[in-house]
């Protein structure tokens, strides 16, 4: 007795399966710029670490004599692998087979995947490419009826959002719960050209809103790179799958654990000339923020986050010391730097991950308030805006201002009041009130301005006598500032406090009572 012929069998059903949709369509696939989904998790992954799961899932027709006659298998293979020699579990769509569709795919793949990552308690890659979705119409001839929308094991892609970290990769035409589940992540990519995503591809948006309108003009990732539905766009599938690996490489596997530190040979005390100068003294003159990131933190661990959209906001991960932080500086170049109902929204999901995986948080604060004007109000600014009030001080996690410039209005003062006792300098360059000053000499003397025979001369010369009191040693004289420092010192203060601050977070750690919303 053997069980050769079952061996055979098992041996020719995984055979078939990794032809995924046949020659013809993997041709036609590649065509496109694409990898099929093999090769993409290949590439992901560590050299030779990935272990499939469901290998021979599929449909088959069988002889009358019960031969196994076709074998077309799932559109989505799903397995165990590591990535930097960490252990995620990833899922990919094989967009050769049905596009992708719902139809071709065996959902209790979908569900296992999600499930075993939680029960594990390691990071989730989805790469999709496809719908993802409920099917088509054409599936009611089979079924002999509708049915009510059903999805499956999406309670576990909530959960995972307060668990682990969960990230999302647009790798194709994404419909439906395919978009659905990108943007449902901690960290999301598009690959520019080959990604487009949409709630409807074009064919129900013209039958519904009669727009008549091309994949990339709908959904490209100039479209969603720029609205915040995804965080960054790359140029090649190769760049995404480095963001992700990168993006991973800041958190820990699960909210059990803490961060994990890295070794560095940046010295804390280094202190790097560029800071001596990158905020102009005149005030109106803006910069890029992202100056005072890189000269503070680890040397080249400064990577960005949702670059292309609330750009008057630059935030993303980095390092002191080694040990992972989230970093957010101004960049007043977009609009002057004011916070607008994109910048809040953007700053409220990377600290909501921030709170979530115990990273802490360094703001480089240059904050003159929220946006203002009719297009500001339409866009709800001020509603977005106290929703990253109430994240920052819902936070548990270490936070950090330090105030390199403007500090004004009810934004200014939550970036600065969130955590008590107070963690926070300032450079000799900080600006702070209520009101700029400028603005509020207007509002304030607004009777006498008018009334006067030269009202530029008049605002010049009360500018002129509130100069020296908007000094920020007066401030520091009344110790409403707790401290003025040097910004070379910046680094050496900063590292010597995520140095304290570190060991505390293990003392916390476990599921927040608020989970992470996207």
């Amino acid at each position: 007795m053997s069980w050769s012929k079952e061996l055979e069998e098992l041996a020719a059903r995984k055979l078939l399966a990794k032809e995924l949709g046949g020659p013809e369509r993997v041709e036609r696939h590649k065509s496109r710029g694409k990898l099929t989904v093999r090769e993409r998790i290949d590439t992901l992954l560590d050299a030779g670490s990935f272990e499939e799961i469901g290998s021979v899932a599929g449909f088959a027709t069988y002889t009358e004599n019960g031969e196994l006659e076709t074998f077309t298998p799932a559109n989505i293979v799903i397995g165990d692998g590591l990535i930097e020699e960490r252990p995620v579990v990833v899922t990919g769509d094989d967009f050769t087979v049905r596009g992708g569709s719902a139809e071709a795919s065996i959902w209790a793949k979908f569900v296992h995947a999600e499930q075993r990552a939680r029960s594990h308690r390691i990071p989730i890659v989805r790469l999709v490419d496809g719908s993802g979705g409920g099917g088509s119409v054409a599936s009611y001839h089979t079924l002999g009826r509708t049915y009510v929308p059903p999805l499956p094991g999406f309670a576990d892609n909530v959960a995972a959002l307060g668990e682990i970290p969960v990230v999302g990769a647009a790798l194709g035409s994404v419909a439906g719960l395919g978009a659905a589940r990108v943007a449902l992540s901690h960290f999301s990519v598009m690959v520019r050209g080959i990604s487009q995503m949409f709630t409807a591809g074009p064919p129900i948006v013209q039958y519904a809103t009669h727009e008549d309108l091309d994949k990339e003009t709908l959904g490209g990732a100039h479209i969603h790179g720029s609205n915040g539905t995804v965080d960054n766009v790359v140029e090649s599938e190769a760049e995404a799958f480095q963001a992700i690996a990168r993006f991973l490489s800041y958190l820990p596997s699960n909210v059990w654990t803490v961060p994990p530190r890295t070794e560095t040979d940046d010295p804390a005390d280094r202190r790097d000339r560029r800071l001596a100068t990158v905020i102009p003294t005149n005030r109106r003159q803006p910069y890029d923020g992202r100056t005072i990131i890189e000269a503070v933190v680890d040397e080249n661990s400064f990577f960005e986050i949702g670059s292309g959209w609330g750009r008057e906001i630059v935030g993303g991960f980095a390092r002191l010391s080694g040990i992972p932080i989230g970093v957010f500086a101004a960049d007043p170049r977009v609009g002057g730097g004011v916070l607008s109902a994109d910048g809040s929204q953007k700053m409220r999901r990377l600290i909501d991950v921030c709170d979530t995986f115990r990273l802490p948080i360094v703001n480089f604060v240059d904050q003159p308030g929220f946006a203002i004007g009719s297009a500001a109000e339409s866009a709800a600014t001020l509603r977005h805006g106290v929703h990253t009030m109430a994240a920052l001080y819902q936070m548990t996690v270490p936070y950090f201002a330090v105030i390199v410039r403007r500090t004004f209005g009810v934004a200014g003062a939550a970036f600065v009041d969130a955590t008590v006792p107070h963690e926070r300098v300032a450079w000799p360059s900080a600006d702070w009130g209520s009101l700029p000053l400028e603005g509020g000499v207007e509002a304030a003397y607004r009777r006498e301005l008018d009334a006067a025979d030269d009202p530029d001369a008049l605002r010049t010369e009360l500018l002129a006598g509130f100069e020296a009191v908007r000094s920020p040693f007066r401030t520091a004289e009344a110790f409403d500032i707790e401290e003025i420092i040097d910004p070379l010192d910046t680094r050496s203060i900063l590292c010597r406090w995520v140095e304290r601050v570190y060991p505390n977070l293990a003392h916390s750690l476990g599921p927040k009572g608020r989970t992470y919303r996207p």
